[in-house]
């Protein structure tokens, strides 16, 4: 199982309006066991575009990344996975 260690958050400025509700973007680090297929020896962020809008919050895109290099990791979180992002990102916001 993977643990978030670190995390930025920021708000996507929207100058046009033409988004409803606020976006986020965080980029988490994670801590992912050496057995597990998405362990890499620098480490992997993930970067998730969160929304927030009056019916709905969640997140919207999700990208892995390998830490150092920033290279794009083309593997999809797990469900449970992908929920724990979503519950940290949902407890996080600024």
């Amino acid at each position: 199982m993977l643990t978030i260690t670190n995390h930025t958050v920021k708000l996507i400025k929207d100058p046009f309006k033409i988004l409803t509700g606020d976006r986020y973007e965080f980029i988490l680090e994670l801590d992912v066991p050496e057995d597990d297929e998405l362990y890499f020896e620098n480490g992997l962020n993930v970067r998730v575009i969160y929304t927030v809008e009056e019916t709905r919050t969640g997140i919207v895109k999700y990208e892995l990344h390998e830490r150092t290099s920033e290279k794009y990791v083309e593997f999809d979180l797990e469900d449970d996975e992908l929920e724990l992002v979503d519950t940290f990102c949902k407890e996080h916001l600024s």
